[in-house]
């Protein structure tokens, strides 16, 4: 009896001391997450800035003048004379094709222009006699020495003679249309540049045959970057903020840092019934030629400039519903995070409008947000005033 009662006092004693040590770690555990410090956080100001309000335009430069140059000749190619990228001006000889058939055709119509000259020539000739013979017969009738019958036969004559210097004309004047023809046809055979650039493609080489009929073929592709545009989509609902000459700023990766400038040319007055977007092409001046015709790029239309507008760094976004409008933040309030919601405006590159729902002089966390959760202890390591 006396041993089982020492055993239940020993068990007893166990259980208290495994008690004790279970609640003494609950509260280690306890105190050691209150001394937990607060997370390190760099914040910025709510303050009334200067806004430029824009649209984003992304698109792909084109050239505003190129050539892609045909044969209107059919023939075999004899010669070429410019390689790709070499520049080129208004006129510039390319390439030339076999001219010995339109060669003979130009000589044969040359021959009938001679002819035809030299037919109205006789048939003037014979109207000068026809002309001569009707004065003397109209004397001689005048004396009574010819009858009226021939009188009227030298007028027919005369008539007659007309009638062949009328058609001798009309002869010389379509011998000569198709010596113009045939001579037009001979300049086409040789392949000029028709504006200033550089030849960006060349698809053309001695021995090919070019022109055939129903031929799409391409020969020549001349560029000139010195003027570039940028065609872009904007939804219809930013269309009352646009108008001509608007300045657009625009980024390509193929020159990073670097910022490139145009203007607004053409906004079209018909929205897209398909998504319900406004086509705008913009002018790029590229005197140096710079940029490239071809190259994709990021920028924005400037639509206009307001002051004392109260605005938040787009990094400090927790979240960003376009559609309703709505964003969230972290707000630093007793040095706590609060996470809180408010209404968005105007956008422009990194800064975004604030319309409700956060004053001037809050202070919203815009680096270290993403560690924190609502209500935890913050400390701020940097607080910027501004842009």
């Amino acid at each position: 009896m006396k041993r089982g009662l020492r055993c239940m006092a020993l068990l007893s004693a166990l259980w208290i001391g495994c008690w004790g040590c279970s609640k003494g770690k609950e509260e280690t555990q306890t105190q050691g997450k209150a001394a937990t410090p607060p997370i390190a956080v760099e914040a910025v100001r709510v303050q009334a800035l200067d806004l430029t309000e824009s649209i984003e335009a992304v698109g792909t430069l084109t050239p505003r003048f190129e050539a892609k140059l045909k044969s209107e000749y059919a023939g075999m190619v004899t010669d070429v004379y410019i390689n790709e990228w070499v520049r080129v001006r208004k006129g510039t000889p390319l390439a030339v094709l076999d001219t010995r058939e339109i060669e003979a055709v130009v000589q044969k119509a040359q021959a009938a222009v001679e002819a035809a000259k030299a037919n109205l020539l006789q048939a003037e000739v014979g109207g000068a006699r026809a002309e001569r013979e009707l004065s003397r017969a109209q004397n001689l009738k005048e004396s009574g020495l010819i009858t009226q019958q021939m009188l009227d036969e030298v007028k027919t004559e005369k008539a007659a003679s007309a009638a062949r210097i009328a058609a001798a004309k009309a002869q010389l004047m379509a011998a000569e249309k198709d010596l113009h023809h045939a001579r037009t046809r001979l300049v086409k055979a040789v392949l000029r540049s028709p504006m200033d650039g550089v030849v960006a493609v060349k698809n053309i080489n001695i021995g090919d045959l070019v022109g055939e009929p129903g031929t799409q073929r391409i020969l020549f592709h001349i560029v000139d970057n010195r003027l570039l545009e940028l065609t872009v989509t904007v939804p219809s609902l930013d269309m009352g903020r646009l108008k001509t000459g608007q300045a657009l700023t625009f980024t390509t990766d193929a020159f990073p840092g670097q910022i490139f400038s145009g203007r607004v040319q053409y906004v079209n007055p018909t929205v897209s019934d398909s998504d319900r977007s406004v086509k705008i092409v913009a002018e790029i001046p590229n005197p140096k030629e710079i940029l490239k015709a071809g190259l994709f790029v990021k920028g924005r239309i400037i639509t206009g400039q307001r002051r004392g507008v109260l605005q938040i760094p787009r990094t400090a976004l927790l979240s960003w519903d376009v559609g309703a409008k709505k964003g969230e933040v972290y707000v630093v309030e007793g040095n706590r995070a609060q996470r809180k919601t408010f209404e968005t405006g105007a956008v422009s590159v990194d800064w975004m409008e604030v319309v409700s729902g956060l004053k001037a002089g809050d202070s919203v966390i815009t680096r270290g947000g993403f560690n924190v959760k609502n209500g935890e202890p913050v400390r701020i390591t940097r607080l910027n005033g501004g842009k």
